[in-house]
């Protein structure tokens, strides 16, 4: 002990580099024992002294570090096991000195002890499964562990399960983040109080020791990082970490051990002593020098400065008092961003030169500086920290600093660290190779501190968190920005971020804005955020960054080379940096009392738009072709005034600017609708998709509510301030159609091309019409948003819940509002829609759960307007267009082709009120007037659209007009004079009887309306001209008293002027540049002449004669009133709520008439005398070419769609009937003459050649079919309990009782004591990998085909199948298929002669099938001819052996025997007779002819089988028939020579001897051969029967049965009793020792209940069915006599006698007794003594064995797939985690089997085997070649065919009906019983291959 002492005592000398002397390693505990006892001395500094000289020793840094530089060097030179054996020792020594000479493990469990464990905090990296749930969350991040969320009562919450992206940390037990009430039970017991204090000597050595060891750590770190002239490599740095991990998990070790620990730790880490000692660097130690002097070097090269001096820390905490102050500096300072003059060009050198450049701008604020610049560690957590941001964020390191968290004080002092780190942060992420992975670890650790209101509270107020994290921000935006080229290109002042930056490409900023907007979820520090001014104005100042990004600007003249795809970092910059802390901030201002908020936010919103347009130079005129989505300032101010006005109730004026800055406002955003319309237009097509893209995006469903809602409701609040008149010209003229709006038949457009006119008038009165009638911010509630919204989603398309989730937009802020699944989203739902249950339609296609509207939806709620403006794609409108006018029609509501409905509107919230001055202008009703009357004079470019939108706003117009209508006359006052010559005043309704009778136009020279003579120009009074050049010379030169030319350009200039005027006091600074002269597009100078028109109408008498033309009849519109005045006085008339044009003239006119008297007198008095329209006086020729070209062409399209869409139902139709595989009726029948006797031959037609003809020798026809190795068969079970899907470890399925395993066992069990080739014939195999044939029951020629198949082969696009395989779809149906199986040219007359009964007796026919069968080859057609029939049997026969495996086929000792390929091809026919038995359902009770009667090609398959089967002939005396039909003598002297028997006859399956019996014999077989063979084996199958009831039963059942059948014996028919019969079987069998050494198994075999007659009956009965059924059906396809239908229990007497067992003469009075169906071809007693001699042989020696093989179990249940839990997250819970067999990890893609429940991994490299990975390997194995896989992190099944593979769908639907793919949405799964159904019922018929469509090739990948 003590040279242990004296050696460590020997002070700070330079550490030697070898390990500590021997006789320490071996002894470190007890030198910790001593040393913890000298610790505890009241005076222990000699103690202390010695353990830190230890500690020096120990922990030495040199070492590792060398072997960080070049571990190679190091571990050539270094003894001790290579590097890492140093720090091996290390962390010994320090776990023995913690636990103080103690065992380590002790010393954990000791400390655990006193862990008051409230929260759980348990940490998780990316790919986590954790659980949020919503209603105990009150903060959005709030997440559990598994365990925890298990553990607590979370039912009927509105939770979800989700894979963590960045990792997270769990908050059971924090009341700050989640509510008490979903505490697991571990965490709800507030423990605290019961722990016991921890004793002090515990934790004594820890507080020793854990400095040392940290600071070691962060000598390592400080070691390993080589600030090298360019960026660190990936590499080296995670060399370093490599080396570290050791030290880094025991740390994490240590926090695991709980609150006692880790409250150590926390000490050790902020202690700023214990910091300073160690780190200073001075001591005279040089590896402590050393060690500083790098970690001053990391810190100057990260452009930090080291503060030495005092002075300039102090700046980094001032009193709060003095923050605003240097926060307004530094917003002086950012003002002179705009003069970024050179420093460009400095950017290159990385984030020196940029720091140099920032520190130049913004010298003026050292309080900015300081943020960026200044770092001090004064802790090893702050330096911890400091390194971990160097390392880019090491996952260990993160944990580690996370699983501190659970303690408080650690909490608030880390947090405070990572935000005095955070510029530090910003710029290593920038740097950062890595970024994203750096995000996520950033928003790892910042999630976790910043959700907690009270710590972001806390840390706002001493470390000025708000100014730190809007400063950082600013700064990492200006290291991107370039020159706005919006507006004014040479002489913009205005910057913008560049898209194309990776900061903004990559999202790099992310983690900084998504802590900022966590951080404003917090009231209270959004509340310091909007009263602090300085923050505000720095926050604009970042928001205009971002104005104007992105422009586009609209080739004219070619098409853009490269398509830039900018566009989605921009929208996705504006939503993430500008929108989502607006919503953020916005949540907090819902009461009155925060109105000082908006206010601060709007006066600095108009500040920086004020700033913005002198920065970009705006005046009055928006530049051309030029365009930006992104006006985040705009949206601001918009939104903060919509909040204003709903739920402040402040003045709306009172926050509004003056009607100059309105105008300037309105323009942007107008810029963008017409835009919009433009794009849709194709007016952009040059500029690629990507400007569609932008159009989509811009209203699409998670960006519309902060992009074009705003626009809308800001182009709303300044239509309700500013002049009307100018308003509307302003927007005819954004959309470029002014031209188009003169009475004139021709005009000329200098803006717009002919073909694009259309669409933009439409495009500008769509926009009015939103503009008019769009509520969302003038007054609806949030509740009528949401239910508006819905209804728009629901009437374009049935949605399932999860969508329209999706689609509905939210406020993006989680804490705002609409929360998806809240309360009122469910309400609204089932207010306003019906659920569609999910359905499963035939063809394949898996329906999810739908909601679709109500009806009353669709009569009353149904909005146009709302659906336009939600749609991404215009089609969708057409959609609901198309819905509603199915839905009136189907309610009888409306036959014809309805218009869009006029729906009533919300009132308007008085504040804009002013909104409908826009109907009421002088403006808008000239425009619709002429519109009106363009369209009555059937003018160019004008549709149906333009005059459904000009009805609308006239209705609009009618529904929002003054009540009064006496001050209309007095309203003409003298201002209005200007055009007074066409309305007399503003109001509408007193507008629309104005007549007008003539209009001056100019017109081209060319138009029909050019007259030559002009005297009617003077005596005109009331006229006017609309006009519309772009020229304000017009204006002097047309300046005649008599007639004003009214042009909607000059209108609207004139009142830009006076506005102006009125704004600036002194007149004469007004004169503006009129920049629009630069623009004007040169005209292409056609000459325009004046004309004028006759035109007489007044809107009134315009609409009645539409009202004409509309219906096609003269005289049609009748006022209604006058035949019913009730209609005055109540109005609403149902009647017209849903109609077409003529609907709503009618509408418009009753509401004028009820509006005023006037009215109502003059739409009478044009009633009285109406005329026909007055066509316009001329058409020129070229004219009518025109329309009638346009009428032609109009006619020649619809004739196209008629005829598209008859040839797509027909197609539709035709699909059903060939592709519907479950529905037999409507199926296309195969043509094959049975019935008709008189046609000789059977007739196929070829579907690829068209011609019918019989099958012939030279040119065969063949089947189309499908060859498919099976296993179904083989998963049949004999019990009825189903198989379930394990779900816990105990749970395991063993394949023993499946039909495939007990025939295997049978098969071996003979092989071994039987002649192989003999046993080959006693069995059937197939019970796995057997073959099945299907066909579409469509015929081809052979010849056919093969062409067929080589133009396949030339054709490139092939999907899904393999060619080159065989594979092929059928040409007529399109079923998938791989061989053709040739048809036998057979004849039909014959058939009914072989079918006659013959009189002869038995005998005589068992004659002569024994002597068909001896005939070699003796078919109608000699197969020795090489005939190209013969040549493709013996490919179709190649097929069906190649489709299954070698394993499935090769069952014989001697490797290609002739007796296995008999054995494969008598299986062949039983695996397709047992599977059709299957697909029946497992008996034959339905009867009636097959289901797969028309598609079944058993009759070709049988004679195909039989052809190739009298090829091997059996030798006469191996020929089973012979033991069957013939007494044999002395059978036992042959035993004695042969080295193995044969396979005794009752040990036979009888079913395979009736297959081979029938394929031995001529083809086509005679009836009453057939009925022979079958009563013969009867016989047989019969004395099994009662073999193996004898077995069955005991001892005294036997004796007694012996006696009683024994005394019947010479009644007279014996032969057909069965208990005579049973009591002979006995006494034979009881010769041998079968019945012997019963002692053991006797238990086993004995049923305890007591055999009486009824029972023996069912038993013998049960017994022989499956052969009878399996005969009967073979019957049916060898005959074509349909199957009786009949009752279970009568299965087996119809059936017998079906098959002619049962005499005719039989009685059915008495119960049926089976033995009445034997007929014995021999004495019945002399045989089965025969037979059972040969068994008693046997068993003489193997007296199990014989038992055992006399029992077959006969009665398969039908085959399942495993039963399936009924909740998705039992299965998940289990398999996710569970680990694979092969490597023991968990899989990435873990499936698991639904046949036979192995658990596999997808696409593992780990479980391949010869380049077949493990799910391919498996379908092999389990399915031969199909198999059903549930994918466990996807809920998805996946088939594999073969070499296909395709995905099902899934049968996990949640609690809408709707699939959850890639466990996306994680919301709670239950099992859909009908789904499961459908999958299972598909894998039975083997359909999985013709119902779905999407397959594709895995190359065993999978």
């Amino acid at each position: 002990m003590a040279a242990a002492a004296a050696a460590a005592g020997g002070g700070p000398q330079p550490p030697q580099p070898e390990l500590p002397a021997p006789g320490l390693a071996l002894d470190k505990a007890a030198t910790a024992a001593h040393l913890k006892a000298a610790l505890s001395r009241p005076d222990n500094r000699a103690g202390a002294e010695e353990l830190q000289a230890l500690l020096e020793r120990v922990l030495s840094a040199e070492r590792p570090l060398a072997a960080a530089a070049d571990s190679e060097e190091a571990a050539a030179a270094g003894g001790g096991g290579g590097p890492g054996a140093a720090e091996e020792e290390a962390l010994e020594w320090c776990k023995c000195l913690l636990a103080g000479g103690g065992g380590y493990d002790e010393f954990c469990a000791a400390v655990r002890a006193y862990d008051p464990a409230a929260l759980c905090g348990l940490v998780w990296t990316a790919n986590f499964v954790a659980y949020r749930c919503r209603t105990c969350g009150i903060s959005p991040c709030m997440s559990l562990c598994a365990e925890c969320f298990h553990q607590g009562d979370h039912t009927g919450h509105d939770f979800n399960m989700f894979r963590s992206q960045a990792g997270g940390a769990c908050d059971c037990g924090d009341s700050n983040v989640m509510r008490e009430s979903g505490f697991c039970k571990r965490h709800q017991i507030k423990s605290s109080s019961n722990i016991p204090c921890v004793p002090k000597d515990l934790l004594m050595m820890s507080e020793f020791v854990l400095p040392r060891f940290i600071f070691c750590l962060i000598q390592y770190l400080r070691e390993g990082y080589n600030e090298p002239a360019d960026v660190p490599s990936e590499k080296d740095l995670n060399k370093v970490l490599q080396l570290l991990e050791p030290q880094i998990s025991f740390l994490e070790d240590l926090t695991k051990m709980g609150g006692a620990m880790r409250s150590v730790l926390t000490q050790v880490l902020t202690n700023q002593q214990n910091y300073k000692d160690l780190t200073s660097g001075l001591g005279e130690n040089s590896c402590a020098k050393k060690s500083h002097e790098k970690y001053l070097i990391a810190l100057k090269s990260s452009g930090l400065t080291y503060p030495e001096d005092k002075l300039v820390y102090g700046i980094q905490e001032p009193s709060a008092g003095t923050s605003t102050l240097a926060v307004q500096g530094f917003a002086g300072a950012t003002g002179t961003l705009g003069q970024l003059d050179s420093s460009d060009e400095e950017d290159q050198d990385g984030s020196q030169g940029l720091g140099k450049r920032k520190r130049v701008k913004l010298s003026s604020s050292t309080k900015d500086q300081s943020i960026m610049d200044v770092l001090k560690h004064k802790s090893f957590l702050e330096e911890l920290l400091f390194w971990t941001i160097k390392y880019e964020f090491p996952q260990k390191m993160v944990t580690f600093l996370l699983n501190m968290l659970p303690d408080q004080e650690y909490k608030v002092a880390f947090t405070k660290t990572f935000v005095q780190h955070y510029a530090f942060i910003m710029k290593t992420l920038k740097k950062s190779h890595e970024s994203d992975t750096m995000s996520n670890r950033i928003v790892h650790i910042s999630v976790q501190l910043f959700s907690n209101e009270e710590l972001a509270r806390q840390v706002t107020e001493e470390c000025q968190l708000l100014d730190i994290m809007v400063t950082v921000l600013l700064y990492m935006m200006e290291s991107c920005l370039i020159k706005s080229e919006l507006q004014d290109e040479e002489n913009s002042l205005h910057v913008v971020v560049n898209c194309g930056e990776a900061l903004l490409k990559n999202n790099t900023y992310w983690p900084l804005v998504s802590d900022f907007i966590n951080i404003l979820s917090h009231q209270s520090v959004a509340k310091r955020f909007l009263e602090d001014h300085g923050l505000l104005v720095t926050w604009m100042n970042f928001v205009s960054f971002f104005q104007g990004m992105n422009l586009n600007k609209r080739e004219l003249n070619e098409h853009v080379e490269f398509e830039s795809q900018t566009y989605y970092a921009a929208f996705a910059a504006e939503l993430e940096a500008c929108a989502q802390p607006m919503w953020g901030l916005l949540s907090h201002c819902k009461v009155r009392e925060t109105q000082e908020y908006t206010k601060n936010v709007v006066r600095y919103c108009i500040e920086a738009l004020q700033d913005w347009f002198d920065a970009i130079n705006f005046v009055d005129e928006p530049a051309p072709n030029q365009v930006t989505f992104h006006l985040p300032l705009h949206r601001y101010y918009a939104m903060f005034l919509s909040k204003a006005v709903k739920c402040q109730e402040l003045d709306l004026d009172s926050v509004l600017p003056d009607q100059e800055m309105l105008m300037k406002l309105m323009i942007h955003p107008l810029q963008i609708q017409a835009s919009l319309a433009e794009i849709h237009s194709n007016m952009w097509v040059r500029n690629g998709l990507q400007i569609k893209g932008q159009a989509m995006t811009y209203v699409q469903s998670h960006f519309c509510n902060s992009m074009i809602d705003p626009d809308i409701y800001l182009l709303q609040v300044c239509a309700s301030r500013l002049d009307p008149d100018y308003f509307i010209s302003s927007v005819f003229e954004r959309f470029k159609v002014v031209d188009l709006l003169t009475m004139a038949s021709q005009h000329q457009n200098t803006v717009l091309d002919a073909e694009h006119e259309r669409s933009m008038l439409e495009g500008a009165l769509t926009f009015l019409v939103i503009l008019l009638s769009l509520r969302l911010h003038l007054g609806m509630s949030d509740d009528e948003i949401l239910r508006a919204e819905m209804v728009a989603q629901l009437c374009m398309n049935d949605r399932t819940h999860s969508s329209l989730l999706d689609l509905i937009p939210e406020n993006p802020n989680p804490k705002s509002g609409i929360i998806p699944g809240s309360y009122s989203f469910e309400s609204v739902l089932s207010a306003v829609a019906d659920f569609k249950a999910p359905v499963f339609e035939p063809g394949g296609s898996m329906q999810q759960g739908m909601y679709t509207p109500k009806a009353e939806v669709w009569d009353q709620e149904f909005d146009p307007v709302m659906v336009i403006l939600r749609t991404v794609y215009r089609r969708d409108v057409q959609s609901a267009m198309d819905r509603y006018t199915a839905f009136l029609k189907q309610s009888g509501k409306f036959p014809g082709n309805p218009w869009p409905p006029y729906k009533k509107r919300t009132p308007l919230h008085p504040s804009y009120k002013g909104l409908m001055r826009l109907l009421h202008c002088k403006t808008l009703h000239i425009v619709l007037f002429t519109l009106l009357y363009k369209i009555l004079m059937d003018h160019q470019n004008l549709s149906e659209h333009v005059l459904c939108m000009v009805l609308y706003l006239i209705e609009l117009g009618l529904e929002n007009s003054a009540d009064e209508e006496s001050d209309e006359e007095a309203s003409v006052c003298g201002p209005e004079r200007c055009h007074d010559s066409w309305f007399p005043g503003s109001n509408l309704v007193s507008n629309m009887r104005h007549f007008i009778n003539y209009v001056r136009v100019r017109v081209p020279e060319t138009a029909p309306e050019v007259k030559r003579d002009s005297s009617a120009s003077t005596s005109s009074d009331s006229l006017s001209s609309l006009h519309s050049s772009r020229r304000p010379k017009v204006l002097q030169r047309e300046n005649s008293g008599t007639a004003q030319v009214f042009s909607l350009v000059a209108e609207r200039r004139k009142k830009f002027q006076e506005i102006i005027n009125r704004s600036n006091s002194e007149a004469n600074q007004v004169v503006r540049p009129k920049t629009s002269s630069k623009w004007s597009a040169p005209g292409s100078a056609l000459q325009l002449t004046t004309a004028i028109l006759e035109i007489k109408e007044s809107i009134l008498s315009l609409l009645i004669k539409l009202h004409h033309k509309l219906s096609g009849k003269q005289n049609s519109y009748y006022p209604p009133w006058l035949d019913d005045l009730e209609i005055l006085i109540q109005p609403e008339i149902p009647k017209y709520s849903h109609g077409d044009g003529i609907t709503a003239v009618e509408r418009i006119l009753l509401k004028a008439a009820l509006q005023s008297r006037m009215n109502k007198r003059i739409i009478e008095e044009i009633c009285r005398k109406v005329t026909p329209p007055v066509p316009p006086k001329k058409i020129t020729a070229a004219e009518k070419k025109t329309l009638d070209k346009e009428e032609r062409r109009q006619k020649a399209r619809e004739r196209q769609q008629k005829l598209l869409a008859e040839f797509a139902s027909r197609q539709k139709s035709f699909m059903e009937t060939a592709m519907d595989v479950d529905s037999p009726e409507n199926d296309i029948p195969m043509e094959i003459a049975t019935a008709e006797p008189q046609v000789s031959e059977a007739v196929y037609d070829c579907v690829i050649c068209g011609q019918s003809g019989p099958s012939s020798e030279d040119r065969p026809t063949g089947l189309v079919v499908l060859l498919q190795a099976s296993s179904v068969l083989g998963q049949c079970r004999d019990n009825v309990e189903p198989k379930k899907l394990p779900i816990s470890e105990e749970e395991q399925i063993y394949p023993w009782d499946t039909c495939a395993a007990v025939h295997d066992v049978r098969l071996s069990l003979l092989q071994r004591y039987f002649k192989d080739s003999s046993c080959l014939l006693a069995v059937s195999i197939g019970w796995e990998g057997g073959v099945y044939v299907q066909t579409c029951g469509h015929t081809l020629h052979i010849d056919c085909h093969k062409s067929y198949m080589e133009s396949l082969r030339n054709d490139q696009v092939l999907q899904g199948f393999s060619v080159d395989k065989g594979e092929f779809t059928c040409p007529l149906c399109r079923q998938f298929a791989n061989s053709v199986l040739p048809c036998y040219p057979g004849n039909n007359v014959e058939n009914n002669l072989w079918q006659r009964p013959s009189n002869k007796s038995i005998q005589d026919l068992i004659k002569e099938v024994e002597e068909l069968q001896g005939r070699p080859g003796a078919f109608p057609v000699s197969i020795s001819s090489e005939t190209n029939l013969s040549k493709e049997m013996e490919s179709v026969m190649k097929d069906i052996k190649n489709t299954t495996q070698k394993k499935y086929r090769d069952y014989s000792k001697t490797p290609g025997s002739p007796d296995n390929d008999f054995l494969f091809m008598y299986s062949v026919a039983r695996t397709n007779l047992e599977l059709e038995l299957i697909h029946r359902g497992g008996n034959l009770c339905s009867g009636g002819a097959s289901t797969a009667g028309k598609r079944s090609c058993l009759n070709q398959l049988f004679l195909v089988l039989a052809l190739h089967m009298r090829l091997y002939s059996i030798d006469s005396e191996y020929n089973p028939w012979s033991k069957l039909t013939q007494l044999v003598e002395e059978m036992n002297s042959q035993l004695g020579n042969e080295e193995q028997p044969e396979v005794p006859i009752l040990y036979h399956d009888v079913t395979s001897l009736l297959l081979i019996q029938i394929l031995m014999m001529p083809q086509p077989l005679r009836k009453d051969h057939f009925t022979c063979i079958v009563k013969v084996l009867f016989t047989l199958l019969y004395t099994q029967a009662l073999a193996a009831l004898s077995i069955k039963c005991n001892e005294e059942d036997r004796s007694a049965w012996k006696q009683t059948g024994a005394l019947k014996k010479n009644t007279c028919d014996a032969e057909k009793s069965y208990e005579v019969l049973l009591s002979f079987v006995i006494s034979e069998l009881s010769k041998g020792k079968l019945y012997h050494e019963e002692g053991t198994q006797e238990c086993a075999m004995v049923s305890p209940i007591a055999w009486s007659p009824e029972s023996m009956e069912k038993y013998l009965q049960d017994f022989c069915l499956p052969f009878l059924r399996i005969t009967s059906l073979l019957q049916h396809h060898l005959f074509g006599e349909d199957l009786p239908s009949c009752q279970e229990e009568e299965e087996f007497s119809v059936l017998s006698s079906c098959l002619g067992l049962l005499p005719t003469f039989y009685q059915t009075e008495h119960p049926f007794i089976s033995a009445s169906c034997l007929d014995w071809p021999v004495p019945a007693f002399d045989i089965i003594s025969q037979w059972c001699s040969e068994i008693n042989s046997f068993t003489e020696r193997h007296a199990e064995q014989g038992k055992a093989l006399l029992i077959q179990e006969s009665r398969w249940k039908l085959p399942h797939l495993l039963q399936l839990p009924e909740n998705y997250n039992t299965i998940f819970q289990y398999y996710h985690r569970k680990t694979c067999s092969v490597c023991t990890k968990v899989p990435k893609d873990p499936a698991v089997c639904l046949v036979c429940g192995t658990f596999v991994c997808l696409k593992g490299l780990c479980c391949k085997q010869q380049s077949y990975c493990e799910c391919v390997l498996h379908s092999q194995n389990c399915g031969a070649g199909t198999g059903i896989f549930l994918l466990i992190n996807a809920s998805v099944i996946i088939i594999i065919r073969g070499h296909r593979f395709c995905l099902w769908g899934s049968v996990y639907l949640d609690a809408h009906g709707e699939e959850d793919r890639d466990l996306r949405r994680g919301k709670p799964l239950y099992i859909c019983k009908e789904r499961y159904k459908v999958l299972e019922q598909q894998w039975i018929s083997h359909t999985f291959d013709h119902i779905n469509k999407r397959w594709g090739p895995h190359y065993n990948g999978l």
